[in-house]
């Protein structure tokens, strides 16, 4: 088809879908075709062959009835019964063969379109940035992979087996109602249009039924998802009941729109049942009284009959055809929502690598804000010293995590630059920039697998005798040992199974292991107790050396031996200085000090 021709085509698909079944088959159907239909349009054709036969086997089963009853029993033709059974064997055994290969093909694709759609999606989410997930829900995104996925592909085979399947057969079966009884076939002419056009009306209801289930789903998900991983907080403030009400109401909000969707995808079933039998009943009277009046014979009755009989699930299917891809295209569109969705941290492959040869960060006038007139940095601007430790201290709340964000290019700085050696961030590639440091948090977050697993992300490729290393330097390779399967222990959802020193120890293994010559850590000694911060501010000093450190610390203690301290207050560094220098300004680090440390050590400081 050349090209004009291949674009009218679509606008006039997308003009007439858009008035049956809404903008979303507008944006939605062509889009399919056009791409995932091109893909596997050699498997989609043979599965239409496919369905071809088993719509041929069909038609010719009910035109063969014809034969079964004038020659067997009217004309009581002993031959008739074996060359006709054996058709009819002949025919279905075609036909279940033919409806085996469609319906295994079809599976097939349809599994490969929702993997790929899966794999979009996650592909697509690894792009964005950490400001697209703080703005969603968790659970929001699984529900999309799963519920849109199957609804994308749910669209391609509806339209392959109404068209294939569905159409076919009922084009067979009305042309052996035309040759055994045409007036038949023109009842069922008349009738077929009157169920479209009733189903028409229950379209719109059905896309507002699907988006309330889609959300209600997504609720139960979330409350389950928040129980789980909250479930000690649930159990300290004895909020089971709370949690339990919370789902019950989700459960039966679900339960309600999932009742309203039954009625609303049930109410073709009367239609189709009244109109057929209407079709029927009249058939009955007219070829009956043809019959008996000796104008027919019975066969024809049979042929016609069995043709209408075998016409009723198909055209069921094509007159719910309208409402099945109304629900489904509502569940589509929010997977393409996603995938949409321009990708925050998708660059050039242009773009130069970050080279460092010493280290030195340099933040020049940086200001941020997460929302639009909401400054969280006002002109941040400082050096930390390459292979030196700089810790940044305040009140919660001031910027020192926004600052590390923003070394990481989590998030762009609304004015100013940061530079690393002298090279300004923004223009590197966000990959070679990551490869340069090492992070380890106060979240301690380790992924499901075993403690092997999360200390080889730092460099899957590394030796054992560097993993060994890595995990001793950490203070943990002791206690790993301790456990009966060693490095092969599971660690649980989040690290569950390990208390906080071993999991920040562990991370502190992934961070020695990676041997990143920038080392950012976000208070990752902020939830433990002493003993544990002991173990792992040990780990933390081997880290630390012959690296460019930035520290963040609500405990002073930990960063009194830092090259340098910048105290920063209300988004901008107010001092900097060592902690003896600090102290003796007796400002805003000295305060600080003096909240956290009697009279006495003030004045031994």
């Amino acid at each position: 088809m050349p090209p004009a021709q291949h674009g009218t085509f679509f606008e006039r698909l997308k003009s007439r879908l858009s008035g049956i079944l809404g903008e979303d088959a507008r944006a939605i159907i062509p889009r399919l075709v056009k791409t995932d239909g091109r893909r596997h349009a050699a498997k989609y054709a043979f599965a239409f062959l496919m369905m071809f036969v088993v719509a041929a086997a069909t038609g010719l089963t009910a035109y063969l009835m014809k034969d079964v009853i004038n020659k067997i029993f009217v004309d009581r033709n002993h031959a008739a019964v074996w060359l006709l059974g054996g058709a009819l064997i002949s025919l279905y055994l075609i036909k279940g063969v033919a409806g085996y290969v469609q319906a295994v093909t079809l599976a097939k694709i349809g599994n490969r379109i929702i993997a790929d759609y899966q794999r979009r999606l996650f592909d697509n989410l690894l792009l964005q940035g950490v400001s697209f997930f703080s703005r969603q829900h968790s659970t929001e995104f699984l529900n999309r992979m799963s519920t849109g996925a199957a609804g994308a592909r749910a669209v391609l085979d509806l339209l392959i087996t109404s068209i294939g399947r569905d159409a076919l057969t009922l084009v067979f079966l009305i042309a052996v109602m035309v040759v055994q009884e045409p007036v038949m076939a023109f009842i069922c002419l008349v009738v077929m249009p009157i169920v479209v056009l009733g189903v028409r009306r229950l379209i719109r209801r059905a896309r507002q039924v699907v988006m309330k289930n889609f959300l209600g789903t997504g609720k139960v998900m979330q409350t389950l998802q928040e129980t789980v991983q909250g479930i000690r907080v649930v159990k300290s403030y004895n909020i089971e009941k709370r949690m339990r009400a919370r789902m019950d109401e989700n459960i039966r909000d679900l339960e309600v729109g999932l009742n309203t969707r039954a009625r609303v995808a049930s109410r073709t079933g009367p239609l189709m049942e009244t109109l057929g039998g209407m079709a029927v009943g009249l058939f009955v009277i007219y070829a009956g009284y043809n019959v008996l009046n000796g104008e027919k014979l019975p066969g024809e009755f049979f042929s016609a009959i069995t043709a209408l009989l075998l016409a009723y699930e198909p055209a069921k299917r094509l007159a719910r055809l309208n409402l099945d891809l109304a629900a489904n295209l509502t569940t589509a569109r929010y997977l393409f929502d996603i995938l949409d969705s321009a990708p925050a941290e998708d660059e050039p492959v242009a773009l130069p690598a970050l080279k460092i040869s010493r280290g030195e960060i340099e933040l020049r006038n940086v200001s941020f804000e997460y929302r639009a007139g909401e400054r969280v940095l006002r002109d941040v601007s400082f050096t930390a010293e390459a292979n030196r430790t700089t810790a940044l201290v305040g009140t919660s709340g001031g910027g020192k995590s926004t600052i590390m964000n923003l070394i990481e290019r989590f998030y762009e700085p609304t004015s100013g630059m940061i530079m690393i050696d002298g090279e300004n961030i923004a223009t590197c590639s966000r990959h070679s920039l990551r490869e340069q440091i090492a992070y380890v948090s106060q979240d301690l977050f380790l992924f499901s697998g075993t403690i092997r697993d999360n200390i080889r992300l730092g460099k899957p490729g590394a030796s054992d005798e560097e993993f060994v290393a890595a995990a001793t330097a950490a203070h943990a390779h002791d206690f790993i040992m301790g456990f009966e399967k060693g490095y092969d222990t599971e660690v649980g959802e989040h690290g569950a199974q390990l208390s906080g020193g071993q999991r920040a120890r562990i991370s502190i293994a992934r961070a020695f292991l990676k041997n990143a010559p920038i080392l950012l850590l976000d208070e990752p000694t902020a939830a433990l107790d002493a003993e544990s911060e002991k173990e792992v501010q040990r780990a933390l000093d081997e880290l630390r050396k012959s690296r460019t450190t930035l520290l963040i610390a609500h405990r002073l203690h930990t960063v009194m031996s830092a090259d340098k301290i910048c105290v920063v207050d209300d988004g901008t560094v107010v001092e900097t200085g060592t902690h003896q220098e600090l102290l003796a300004r007796r400002g805003r680090y000295h305060a600080f000090y003096r909240l956290q440390f009697d009279d006495r050590n003030v004045a031994n400081g």
